[in-house]
């Protein structure tokens, strides 16, 4: 049975061994993350420098909750705007790959800059077992690169430090509630961010897109949820789809893209159930993304496939 004082306890100790320099850490707000960044503030205080980079993928009002959130957690914080940056290196780009290498790249990049102003040896990392299962190596194959696994430049100048590399998500929830980290329930959030919700090119104009359908789907299942007319999910979102199809606005013709819904069940991300949601939310998100997006979406469609075959983000 998983300890989760124990482990707490050992790995900060580990840390404190391991760690005898400057260290930073990119703290996206998620649960990995935050709870990695919890227990290396616990073994090296301040040694420890938290990076939050906003890549202008993130999803409505992140950045601000984000950075309240771990401030209040007594992290040593420094946020870093980079959304420009992301978006001309995603230029053009459309495979999921590629995007995922690109955006880890840019990630360590930064962190690089970081490092020298801070002068830090180690990056601490939140990567959680399936991440590198995921990523693939030896005679695994690559199902797809996490940006902390796969994305990682083959040489970067950087210790890296991996509390969690072994623990799965629910594990690690474990954690996040020992440590009464409110983000504990909180849904997994890629690490490209809306990059890879945003299917084909990744534009400002898409990832707007994106970004309001997927705050549209967020809002709607937590009202349903909290009225008790369904259970939350264990992760829900929509994805940006790049197939354009002819539909109607008023009178008018109207040729835009599809935004799909994606909400499952599962108790580690290695596997999962799609949710069965009631028609009356669905109907709502489909009308109010339709209508919030009516320049640029005319269909919205629910996905009914489980993990294994499909994976639970689309790209």
């Amino acid at each position: 049975m998983f300890d989760s004082a124990l482990f707490i306890e050992e790995a900060a100790q580990k840390m404190k061994n391991e760690i005898d320099d400057i260290a930073i850490i990119a703290c996206s707000g998620g649960v990995d993350s935050t709870v990695a960044a919890v227990i290396a503030n616990q073994a090296v205080g301040d040694k420890l420098h938290c990076v939050y980079v906003d890549t202008g993928l993130m999803r409505k009002n992140e950045t601000k909750d984000i950075e309240d959130m771990l401030s209040s957690l007594g992290l040593n914080l420094t946020t870093i705007f980079a959304e420009e940056r992301y978006l001309e290196a995603l230029k053009g780009v459309t495979e999921p790959e590629i995007k995922r290498k690109i955006i880890g790249e840019l990630f360590i990049r930064i962190f690089e800059e970081e490092q020298d102003k801070v002068n830090a040896k180690y990056l601490v990392q939140g990567t959680i077992a399936p991440d590198w299962i995921e990523s693939g190596g030896g005679v695994r194959d690559t199902i797809k690169s996490h940006h902390n696994v796969g994305g990682l430049p083959e040489e970067i100048d950087l210790l890296v430090v991996e509390p969690l590399r072994d623990l799965y998500k629910d594990e690690v929830r474990e954690l996040a509630r020992k440590l009464d980290i409110k983000v504990a329930e909180r849904q997994p959030f890629p690490g490209p961010g809306l990059a890879i919700r945003c299917l084909g090119a990744v534009t400002k104009e898409r990832v707007y897109s994106v970004r309001e359908a997927c705050s549209i789907v967020e809002e709607e299942f937590e009202i349903a949820a909290e009225k008790g007319k369904m259970q939350i999910p264990w992760q829900y979102f929509a994805a940006l789809l790049p197939v354009k199809s002819v539909g109607v606005h008023g009178d008018v013709r109207a040729y835009g893209e599809t935004v799909v819904v994606r909400a499952v069940q599962s108790l580690d991300g290695m596997s999962a159930k799609f949710s069965e949601i009631p028609y009356e939310v669905l109907q709502r998100i489909s009308t109010r993304i339709t209508n919030s997006l009516k320049e640029s979406v005319n269909r919205v469609v629910y996905d009914i496939t489980h993990k294994p075959p499909g994976t639970i983000e689309w790209e």
